[in-house]
């Protein structure tokens, strides 16, 4: 009696549990359900990704000209301002190229002048033949006249001398004239078109704009980094001395998955979270949407951003970088060039679905501290 009230008992205790399990798998079946609706439509609408990095103008700070460094004003990690000067290079050699090219300026405007009195010297001598011309020509001609009334008035020594002098004459006018002509030549354009005046200036200008090169500024605000030289190293021209990270442009480079901007557009608001500041949200805009990104097609000419896919079984979808500016100025004071955010875009007031991307992002924010 005993055992078959035990088995009895055992029956009505199973049918007991049998509907708890039932309504356990029916919840479960109802949430992954709910969960994979939240995750098609806040795929679409909400977009969220992990794969973003802080990005940064990264200039390289390089001489226009060589030269030996004489003073270093900063260190590395130094904070700099626009126009901050940063090196110093010897400006010896510069200074006597200045000096080489002025003194080539006042030899070329000295020897403008000399032309000038050349060419003014060679007009008197033009003036001068022509009266001496004129002379033997009317000498020649009243000659003329007198052999045509009395052949026998003029002797024939005389009329020697007379053609004698004209054809000299008319000689020395060519031969005045011709100079003329090479001291204009020697002259060139008068006045500050000067092709010989025009070089003599230029190099002037540039043995300047050398010697202003000598001195290296910060072209704007930013840090120093990649740093390592001092005193007496040799800049050559157009190789780095440093680094410098600018704050003047800083923006969030998002790799979202190809499906997730099917709704974004540029101006949507997006709130991201830095690894560098966990417990915090802050705020942007999406700024630009990318077009295209490497395929691996070796045949184009062009180059175009690569995106690292993960490879499995099933296969990751392709991602495309999207470019978010900062709205919030915190953000930007503290964040470094390539530190990791995590990104989510709004794309439309849908609700509920707002609240749950909020909520997530917010989690995240705090989970950060344990990454």
């Amino acid at each position: 009696m005993a055992e078959t009230k035990a088995k009895q008992d055992a029956g009505q205790q199973k049918k007991k549990k049998t509907p708890s399990m039932v309504w356990v798998t029916r919840v479960t079946l109802l949430l992954a359900a709910l969960i994979f609706v939240w995750y098609v439509l806040s795929d679409r609408n909400t977009p969220y990704t992990q794969q973003a990095r802080v990005t940064e103008l990264v200039i390289p700070i390089s001489p226009r000209v060589s030269g030996y460094v004489t003073d270093v004003r900063v260190k590395l990690n130094s904070a700099v301002k626009a126009d901050d000067l940063l090196f110093q290079l010897d400006k010896s050699p510069f200074n006597v190229a200045l000096r080489q090219a002025q003194a080539n300026l006042d030899y070329t405007m000295q020897q403008m002048g000399v032309n000038g009195a050349n060419v003014k010297a060679a007009a008197s001598s033009v003036g001068v033949s022509r009266a001496q011309l004129d002379r033997a020509q009317r000498n020649y001609d009243r000659t003329q006249r007198l052999i045509n009334k009395n052949p026998g008035a003029v002797s024939q020594a005389d009329i020697d001398r007379v053609e004698t002098s004209l054809s000299q004459a008319q000689e020395r006018l060519a031969s005045a004239e011709a100079n003329l002509e090479i001291a204009k030549e020697q002259l060139g354009v008068a006045g500050p078109e000067n092709p010989q005046l025009r070089l003599a200036l230029a190099q002037v200008e540039q043995a300047e704009l050398n010697l202003s090169f000598t001195s290296v500024y910060a072209p704007n605000d930013g840090f120093i980094e990649s740093f390592n030289i001092d005193v007496g190293y040799l800049g050559q021209q157009g190789q780095a001395l440093a680094t410098l990270v600018s704050k003047q442009d800083i923006w969030i480079q998002a790799d979202f998955k190809e499906n997730n901007i099917s709704n974004m557009k540029i101006g949507d608001p997006v709130k991201f979270i830095l690894d560098v500041a966990p417990g915090k949200i802050f705020t942007g805009t999406v700024r630009g949407i990318g077009n295209g990104v490497d395929s691996g097609n070796k045949v184009n000419r062009g180059g175009l951003p690569a995106i690292n896919s993960s490879s499995s079984w099933l296969q990751d979808p392709q991602r495309f970088p999207i470019t978010i500016a900062f709205t919030d100025e915190d953000a930007k004071r503290i964040c470094r060039a390539g530190g990791r955010a995590d990104v989510v875009v709004f794309t439309k007031n849908q609700g509920i679905l707002y609240k749950l991307a909020n909520f997530r992002i917010w989690l995240n924010s705090w989970l950060s501290y344990v990454r």
